[in-house]
């Protein structure tokens, strides 16, 4: 007797609610998705007791056809795709066609459904999936879908449902993401009556995050805008001192479907490097747009996960373009709320509104001139200022490589990106690019030449050293880079896409999406400066970094912190994570090149390790020297160090290659350049100053110095803040004069 036979269809669609269905979220997931499909423009949700209980969703797209009502609960009836080829192009949210007859297998489904705008409709009533009625009623243009009482016939399925809140809190995730994926779409999410969720469907992604996240999140948001030959990226990042505790405020969309994606996630903590502290994670909303053909959306049951076909090269591109809008900004957190005693109050922050014909010279490319120093060499020093002086330039590394800056360039050209990849991204909108010319002025101010920095003077009392001030006497206020102008929200870069008429985010009828890269084009009346820029933007040339604000000093609190003015405020820095900054770009240059630094020991260092760790340590011996650290078995479980860097912190050589030791030995896999990183943040944090260390006002004013002269001058190797401002309008407000 034959022991295969084929499950019944009513067996089989519950069986396969068990992948599709599988928690009230899923239901909403799905009818939301079929609704966005359809052209829907507005879409309304109302769940009662956690969806448990109930689920309506309501949209005006453009609904079901009289004769398609019944087929659209079949298995697998789809009108999306219609052949194999079909799955390499799909440009829906949905298309397997098991969603519908997966959720009326396991609960009571009506829907009211109509195609025009006569008033005439079809309503299907079907209960564990069986049809109970079809038949002609008045309907609305678009979908009414109504779930009531999920998993009846199916109580095991009921029993393992979570708390209401608990199913809530999922679909109230769900809708966020959808909301945020679909910004031109205006969705409605009630529960027993109360409003969780409503936005406006106008577009303006920035007005979204403000209903999902609220308006202090808006405001610390960051617009992100680029595209090469495959990919388009849009959306905003937080400010790293906005951050949250775990990844769920994370927002990847592509072609305008919510995913997850741990790659992505990965680029986007790697593009955070060293601004965020250990365990904090950023705000960030990605959306991502590319021909269909590049991404697998077929993996997953629920289609949450994709498989791309340039992964390493999305990563890059997303990684570099988010480093390259952080890159533009000044990332120095404001040390008071901006709020006035308990009140929901608040303060609107100052504008500075530069001249149009400075704006326009800007964006065409042309360098403004100071107005104090005209006539002078781009790079020279305005007369009267004291000649730079390199005396005090042993307190710190004098830059990454250990050398002076060339020909003591700009600040503003010494702060391009570790590792040489300039800002690519894609155009930048007016009020972004605005800044005075006076700030450009300011850049063009020559820093004092550095010195090669004396390891050895660095590990102990190198302050000790420092004879004569590098820094101008008089005058030494100068006007820093002021806080730019930004109209957030309307930049292109969110628009990633969408299509051109402001529709849903489906694809152009091509098969690209909208906001493939490509099919951008200047909008008419654009001024022909700012397509200049645009031009320039999409040949990938950088914009030009802000200049780390110059201060003067003021004192020292309590040998801990570095007391900084300028004519924009005051400053606070800590002086251990100024230091420890600045050493760690000069020794991870050094690690680039170990080989050619390591000295040969007269006594060498003898350390020991437990049985399992020397057989581990045996084997990878190797990756101590790719470090400059050279180690030999030494008999039993003891091995013996006859060479290492010779621009090791004097001291602490032992410390740092046992702590090395510990990291090699608890890594899976060792990553060459995970190993350079542990090693430039272990060296950089022992050489560094530590707190309750007096410094001399020239010692001070040398580290200031050298901090505005780093790659990244506003946290320390471990994500922690070096510098907080106080600005004017904060000390006029605590001493009651505003």
């Amino acid at each position: 007797m034959a022991r295969i036979k084929v499950l019944d269809e009513h067996i089989a669609n519950q069986i396969a609610a068990g992948e599709v269905v599988e928690r009230p979220a899923s239901v909403v997931k799905e009818l939301v998705e079929n609704a966005i499909d359809a052209g829907a423009t507005k879409v309304d949700v109302w769940t009662e007791e956690g969806g448990l209980s109930s689920i309506r969703v309501t949209d005006n797209g453009s609904g079901i056809e009289p004769d398609d009502c019944e087929t659209a609960f079949y298995r697998h009836a789809t009108s999306k795709i219609s052949g194999g080829r079909d799955l390499f192009q799909i440009t829906s949210l949905g298309f397997r066609g098991e969603a519908l007859p997966s959720i009326a297998s396991v609960a009571k489904v009506e829907v009211l459904t109509a195609c025009g705008d006569d008033g005439a409709g079809r309503r299907l009533v079907i209960e564990g999936g069986t049809l109970k009625s079809n038949e002609d009623a008045p309907a609305s243009r678009g979908t009414d879908f109504r779930v009531r009482e999920l998993f009846f016939n199916t109580p095991a399925r009921l029993k393992y449902m979570k708390t209401v809140q608990t199913e809530l809190g999922h679909i109230s995730d769900y809708m966020y993401r959808m909301a945020l994926s679909n910004p031109n779409v205006a969705f409605t999410l009630r529960h027993n009556g109360n409003s969780l969720l409503q936005t406006l469907g106008g577009g303006d992604l920035l007005q979204v995050i403000a209903a999902v996240y609220g308006t202090t999140s808006a405001k610390a948001m960051l617009p992100l805008e680029g595209e090469n030959l495959d990919f388009s990226v849009g959306g905003f990042v937080s400010l790293p001192d906005f951050t949250r505790s775990n990844r769920s405020a994370i927002t990847t969309v592509v072609n305008g479907r919510y995913i997850r994606s741990h790659v992505l996630n990965q680029a986007i903590m790697r593009a955070y490097h060293t601004l965020l502290p250990v365990g904090r994670h950023p705000l960030v909303v990605l959306r991502l747009a590319m021909h269909p053909s590049l991404v697998d959306v077929n993996v997953h049951p629920a289609k949450l996960e994709v498989r791309f076909s340039k992964e390493a090269e999305l990563t890059e591109f997303v990684q570099d373009t988010i480093r390259a809008a952080l890159a533009r900004e000044v990332l120095i957190p404001k040390a008071i709320n901006q709020r006035v005693g308990k009140s929901n109050t608040m303060i609107q922050e100052q504008f500075h509104f530069p001249k149009r014909e400075e704006l326009l010279g800007e964006l065409a490319g042309e360098v403004p001139q100071d107005k104090g120093a005209a006539g002078l060499p781009p790079h020279a020093p305005a007369p009267g200022a004291p000649e730079p002086s390199d005396d005090a330039d042993d307190f710190v590394p004098a830059d990454a490589a250990g050398a002076p800056p060339a020909a003591a360039q700009p600040a503003l050209n010494a702060a391009a990106p570790a590792d040489g990849r300039g800002e690519q991204a894609g155009a930048l909108s007016a009020q972004r690019a605005a800044r005075p010319a006076a700030a450009d002025a300011a850049a063009a101010k020559p820093l004092p030449a550095a010195a090669p920095a004396d390891p050895a003077a660095i590990a102990g009392g190198a302050a000790d050293a420092l004879t004569a001030s590098a820094y101008p006497t008089e005058g030494g206020v100068h006007k820093p880079l002021p806080q730019e102008v930004r109209e957030r929200g309307r930049s292109a870069g969110y628009a990633a896409g969408r299509d051109a008429a402001g529709g849903p985010g489906r694809p152009a009828p091509s098969g690209f999406p909208s906001g493939f890269p490509g099919g951008r084009q200047t909008p008419p009346g654009q001024p022909a400066a700012l397509a200049r820029a645009a031009e320039l933007y999409t040949r990938g040339e950088a914009p030009k970094r802000p200049v780390f604000p110059e201060m003067t000093l003021i004192g020292q609190h309590h040998g801990t912190y570095l007391i900084a003015q300028n004519d924009q405020g005051l400053y606070l820095i800590d002086q251990h994570a100024a230091h420890e900054r600045i050493n760690y770009e000069y020794y991870y240059e050094k690690f680039g090149q170990p080989e050619a630094a390591s000295q040969e020991l007269l006594l060498p260092i003898t350390i020991e390790f437990t049985s399992a760790e020397s057989t581990k340590i045996r084997d990878r011996l190797g990756w101590f020297e790719q470090a400059g650290v050279y180690m030999e078995p030494f008999g039993g479980q003891t091995f013996r160090v006859t060479a290492y860097p010779h621009w090791f912190p004097d001291g602490d050589e032992q410390s740092i290659i046992e702590e090395m030791a510990e990291w090699v030995l608890s890594e899976r896999a060792i990553d060459l350049a995970k190993l350079r990183e542990k090693a430039s943040t272990l060296c950089s944090c022992k050489a560094s100053i530590k707190a309750n260390q007096r410094l001399s006002d020239v010692q001070a004013q040398t580290l200031i110095e050298r901090l505005g002269r780093c790659k990244q001058p506003y946290t320390c190797p471990h994500g922690r803040p070096i510098v907080v401002s106080f600005s004017s309008y904060d000390l006029e407000k605590l001493f009651k004069r505003v």
